[in-house]
């Protein structure tokens, strides 16, 4: 953290409102979070991956914008990237998303997508690298830098043991920790100790009972303490609705969001 950006920060929290410092802390548009206009403070941009920079979305829906002067670049499957072997490639298939994401005015990209292939059948294989936890992170590292390089933040996902697709809002996850630490975290780890990635995004799944967005586990112990991590943890989309049970939403999510923020999230993505 940079110290002449601490005093300025510390200048504007001192006369942002309780109403507007929460705004600040979830989603107003589906990859907006609310800025203080009258402070001088934008919203947070974020655009979709991992494949590139996603096309322009209405604020409030995942239909397209329509946008006449939009556009985006389709980038190979990130599973063609690793198959290179190609630290060297990752790092200018990084730099030039990132290139692109500034382009378009954008401050975080949510990707990229570094879970474990685990199984060919998984719904987001195709955004994944590699089965391989050293490859994942060889690879995962230069590809972080090279985006970052062009003053954007990238957001690694989906943390963490996010492996399939099926029911992948409520799955419960059993690992136990040599495993997890050893297969499904290196990337991760990595990224937050080599690639000084600003952003960790959690996962929908639970992982040994808890779920990933309000775990305090992963998201203060390994994260925090033993990585050191000291930037912003995100939600999936909408995943701090989903703390139940039974798969029953609480009334406006207001228990999750209370929750997830008392065991570590910094920001609910989604609006």
């Amino acid at each position: 953290i940079n110290n002449k950006f601490d005093k300025e920060i510390a200048r504007l929290l001192v006369q942002m409102t309780l109403e507007e410092k929460i705004g600040m802390l979830h989603g107003n548009s589906m990859f907006t979070t609310g800025g203080v206009e009258r402070l001088g403070i934008p919203e947070l941009k974020m655009a979709d991956g991992p494949l590139g920079v996603r096309e322009e979305i209405s604020r409030d829906s995942w239909a397209p914008a329509g946008l006449t002067n939009d556009f985006a670049t389709y980038y190979p499957a990130a599973g063609a990237l690793a198959a290179t072997w190609n630290p060297n490639l990752a790092y200018t298939f990084g730099n030039s998303v990132g290139q692109e994401l500034r382009a378009r005015d954008k401050d975080m990209l949510l990707s990229p997508a570094i879970n474990i292939v685990r199984t060919p059948l998984g719904g987001r294989t195709y955004e994944y690298m590699t089965e391989d936890p050293f490859l994942n992170k060889k690879m995962t590292v230069p590809m972080v830098v090279g985006l970052q390089d062009n003053d954007v933040m990238a957001c690694v996902k989906h943390f963490a043991a996010n492996n399939q697709e099926t029911n992948r809002d409520f799955v419960d996850v059993q690992i136990d920790e040599r495993t997890l630490r050893e297969i499904y975290l290196p990337a991760f780890e990595a990224c937050v100790k080599e690639a000084d990635v600003e952003a960790v995004m959690g996962a929908y799944n639970r992982t040994n009972g808890e779920p990933c967005c309000a775990s305090e586990e992963l998201m203060e112990h390994i994260l925090r303490e033993d990585w050191k991590f000291e930037g912003h943890y995100v939600s999936d989309c909408w995943a701090v609705r989903d703390f139940h049970e039974h798969h029953m939403v609480t009334k406006n999510g207001v228990e999750s969001s209370a929750l997830a923020l008392n065991k570590g999230c910094d920001l609910n993505c989604g609006c």
